[in-house]
């Protein structure tokens, strides 16, 4: 069985539910702040995640909307959005997915290097590590954000920019994601790569196939369901499972 030296962790979804509770509500929290008579509800918040980048998401709105977002209002939602979303996590109203602190422990324990790899900003990566809890030392060997790329998932840029950081070969790594733009870019940067979906991905179904496993979780107090891949002993996605998954191939 092949020896998994990396794990690559995306955020939003896949880490911690982000979205819905989190970003969402931060964005409608700062046009109400700001005056803007906007409100993002879940339907309207899914369709407007196939937009990568919070800044695009707003000014794409905008122009469907027919309102102009002067450069100086659009930097003060993103500001104003900014500190709410921070306010919320600091509060523990995001939830981690199921299994994720269970995983991260054992992998940490195992000397598995752990990156996070996501299309957030640093500063939004950093509060949720401020709450990250039951640790003596953070689990994560560094992070690739929005600010360290120029182009963000499906692009390659940041999985490939984490391969280098991290040293580690593409072989004997693998990327946990949620989405379908983060499955393209760990495959295009030739990663194998385990998906627990977000439900309001439209695009997702399609590519489903092209992950090494799809599952609904990573195993906690209930199994976890496997959509496809081998199976997954205790219903927990473990060291020994993710090893399993390097020797599949990339298909």
């Amino acid at each position: 069985m092949s020896r998994l030296q990396a794990v690559f962790w995306d955020v939003d979804g896949t880490l911690a539910d982000t979205e819905m509770s989190g970003h969402r509500v931060a964005y409608n929290r700062a046009f109400a702040e700001l005056g803007i008579g906007w409100n993002w509800d879940p339907d309207l918040y899914a369709e407007l995640l196939t937009i990568p980048g919070g800044t695009k998401r707003m000014q794409r709105f905008a122009q469907r909307c027919s309102v102009s977002l002067t450069p100086d209002l659009l930097q003060r939602l993103r500001e104003a959005k900014q500190r709410h979303y921070l306010a919320m996590i600091r509060s523990g109203a995001v939830q981690w997915r199921p299994g994720v602190l269970r995983l991260l422990k054992d992998l940490q324990h195992a000397g598995v290097q752990q990156w996070i790899v996501t299309s957030s900003g640093l500063a939004s990566v950093q509060a949720l590590l401020e709450v990250l809890h039951g640790f003596s030392a953070g689990p994560f060997s560094g992070w690739v954000t929005a600010d360290d790329v120029r182009c963000s998932k499906p692009d390659p840029e940041p999985y490939q920019l984490a391969l280098r950081r991290s040293g580690v070969d593409p072989d004997c790594a693998i990327a946990l994601e949620d989405s379908a733009p983060g499955l393209r870019s760990a495959r295009a940067a030739g990663l194998r790569c385990l998906l627990t979906p977000s439900p309001w991905d439209p695009e997702l179904p399609r590519d489903n196939h092209h992950a090494t496993a799809v599952l609904d979780h990573f195993g906690a107090e209930t199994s976890c369901r496997i959509h496809s891949g081998p199976p997954c002993e205790g219903g927990r996605v473990t060291l020994k499972y993710l090893e399993m998954l390097l020797d599949l191939g990339q298909g």
